[in-house]
């Protein structure tokens, strides 16, 4: 493999690629650690420090374990490139209920190009959105709770609006860097970004297990992280391969078709976007408490008490039961919206194309069908588990923010993978060597 690499470096062509998605991730993770205008950046570390890493923002976490751990430090990059995931995953499901978007998404190139500006312009307002969250928590003192440092030097209304502007655009930035990845570099560059972040903070949350729980929980984690780790790339790897046939035809004087291929189906088919619908459902009760000013430490009220102990404490039997159900459902949920059997079943059947033993048309859509939902239940198990299986190993809202919860251990393996594969596939292109000779 670290010969392939070498000869990846060595093409000219894909060189430059590598080095543009390299460049523009370290200009990321430098934009991660440069402090907004107004923010006292010593208050800031302070706190962190005092609070083992932020943990106390438990809203925040995943946010903050996708940016790397901007959000808690208010730095330029502080939101990240969770507005953009967010927009993607509201543009791709409204494409089922607006018949607009429907006609766009089949339009082609031209379609794809007008949603990707929809998507664009709806980032842009969920980050104006999130950076007020974020600004007004902070000038509150209730981002960092149990601080009692001020992090912001300017709480004027210019001096917030200020925070909120710069750190808009840093996510219109980590946006567009994103997006050059893409195209210009190797790989998924929104997931590269994500991958940089989290995978930043490895030494870090490492070495604050090791400090707080000991050697032997330590060695239990990296264990556990390396069982999980083994599991995501055997089941990340899994599908079903249904044999296609495609029958022969005459167009003019030439014959196409008659060839057999397979359509892949696989077993975690949704990803990790039910992990992020289940953890933003979970944290929205708790947020919209904060936000509105309705927490008192001293008092809470019984519905405060109740989102405290079942929907804010990862160690609950309540809290795991709801997470792991919800992840559930939102495999089943978000599956059903991507995937269309009858979409695909009708495809087939206008290029001439049908499944051995299966009749075209309805039958077909109905046999894929019943194969997706049996794939389904145990991706949403595996999903599920990968997801609550840290919390029986680490304690408090670590189980949500650190590099070794099951979040974190999928997207660095998948986005890996995915990386791995699209530079041995460009690298076959050239000289036809692979990573495993």
């Amino acid at each position: 493999m670290l010969s392939a690499f070498v000869s990846a470096l060595r093409t000219p062509d894909l060189r430059r690629k590598i080095l543009i998605a390299l460049g523009l991730v370290a200009l990321y993770r430098v934009g991660a650690v440069l402090p907004s205008p107004g923010v006292d950046y010593a208050n800031v570390r302070a706190c962190v420090d005092q609070l083992s890493g932020g943990d106390s923002a438990g809203i925040y976490s995943l946010i903050n374990l996708f940016s790397g751990g901007a959000l808690l430090q208010l730095s330029v990059f502080a939101i990240g490139i969770m507005p953009y995931i967010t927009a993607s995953i509201i543009v791709q499901l409204l494409t089922v209920v607006i018949p607009k978007f429907e006609q766009l998404r089949k339009e082609g190139q031209s379609g794809q190009a007008k949603m990707t500006q929809y998507t664009r312009y709806l980032s842009i307002a969920l980050a104006i959105l999130q950076a007020t969250g974020i600004v007004a928590l902070a000038a509150r003192g209730q981002l960092l709770q149990g601080c009692q440092e001020e992090i912001i030097a300017d709480k004027s209304i210019f001096g917030l609006v200020i925070i909120v502007l710069v750190m808009t655009a840093g996510a219109a930035l980590v946006m567009w860097f994103g997006e050059i990845i893409t195209e210009r570099g190797v790989g998924n560059g929104f997931s590269l970004l994500i991958f940089a972040g989290i995978a930043s903070r490895l030494p870090s949350e490492g070495k604050a297990i090791l400090d707080s729980r000991g050697g032997l929980i330590f060695a239990i984690v990296c264990v556990a992280a390396l069982a999980i780790i083994a599991g995501v790339v055997f089941v990340e790897q899994g599908q079903r391969r249904i044999p296609v046939q495609y029958a022969k035809r005459m167009v003019g004087r030439k014959m196409y078709g008659g060839s057999s291929t397979y359509l892949p189906l696989k077993v975690n088919q949704a990803g990790i976007i039910p992990v992020i619908f289940a953890s933003s459902l979970l944290y929205l009760p708790n947020l919209i408490a904060q936000l509105t000013g309705a927490t008192s430490a001293a008092d809470p009220s019984w519905w405060q008490r109740i989102i405290n102990e079942y929907l804010v404490n990862p160690n609950n039997p309540v809290y795991i039961t709801i997470y792991f159900a919800l992840i559930v459902f939102f495999v089943f949920f978000y599956v059903a919206i991507t995937f269309n059997p009858e979409e695909r079943a009708d495809e087939m059947k206008k290029f001439g194309g049908f499944i051995p033993g299966i009749r075209p048309g309805r039958p077909t859509a109905d046999y894929l069908n019943y194969v997706l939902n049996r794939i389904t239940v145990p991706g949403s198990i595996y999903l599920g588990l990968i997801a609550v299986l840290p919390h029986f190993f680490l304690s408090g809202s670590q189980t949500t923010s650190s590099i070794f919860g099951g979040a974190a251990v999928l997207i660095l393996v998948s986005v890996a993978l995915d990386t791995v594969k699209q530079i041995e596939s460009q690298l076959m292109q050239r000289n036809y060597e692979g990573f495993l000779k």
